[in-house]
């Protein structure tokens, strides 16, 4: 039954969505439409609270319980951004927006960038494994503590990963190719050599 429901919100977020940004601006109603957008994090709560109630009844704690938290987590950790670059190709495609950029490649803006999503990833972590330690008492015990304890090394590793590739970043920041002029860690045109 989790599964559903993890599967059920999943859709739900980019239902509202597509909803949210087509309402501001196919529709311009402004109001409407962060009304929709506001409805992102409920979907995520109500989520969360469907799996305490059916662990409450009686469920046996089991993987997707912990995937359950784990979507909490990705949402309140990524939910944001991922409105915001929704938003900018949304924007760009149907009403006249800029382009978007993608992520910066080089220099202190890509060491930046690392740093931004490793803190989303542990923000993301820290969340899942509070709403997972959250559901521990209302299992069963012991036995099915162990199906959540696997929950904590991965995301565990998860986080150290995203720390050693920002620190990596730092240590060793990603050099443009040579000639190539750069803005914010883009490639924006390339020097001409001086003519001799």
């Amino acid at each position: 039954m989790i599964v559903t429901l993890v599967i059920g919100a999943e859709v739900a977020f980019w239902v509202l969505l597509a909803l949210g940004l087509a309402t501001r601006y196919l529709l311009r109603l402004r109001g409407v439409s962060t009304a929709l957008l506001v409805g992102l994090p409920v979907v995520d709560l109500t989520l969360f609270v469907l799996t305490v109630l059916d662990l409450r009844g009686g469920a046996t704690a089991s993987w997707t319980h912990a995937l359950a938290a784990s979507y909490a987590g990705f949402s309140i950790g990524f939910g944001p951004s991922l409105v915001r670059w929704a938003d900018r190709h949304f924007q760009y495609r149907f009403a006249g927006g800029p382009k978007p950029k993608g992520a910066p490649k080089y220099g202190p803006a890509r060491t930046r960038h690392e740093w931004e999503f490793c803190r989303r990833t542990v923000v993301s972590a820290a969340i899942t494994l509070a709403l997972i330690t959250a559901l521990v008492p209302l299992s069963d015990g012991a036995a099915d503590f162990g199906t959540f304890t696997g929950w904590y090394l991965r995301l565990g590793m998860a986080a150290g990963i995203n720390v050693i590739v920002a620190g990596c970043y730092s240590l060793w920041p990603k050099e443009a190719p040579a000639g190539a002029i750069v803005e914010d860690g883009h490639v924006v045109g390339w020097k001409i050599p001086q003519q001799q």
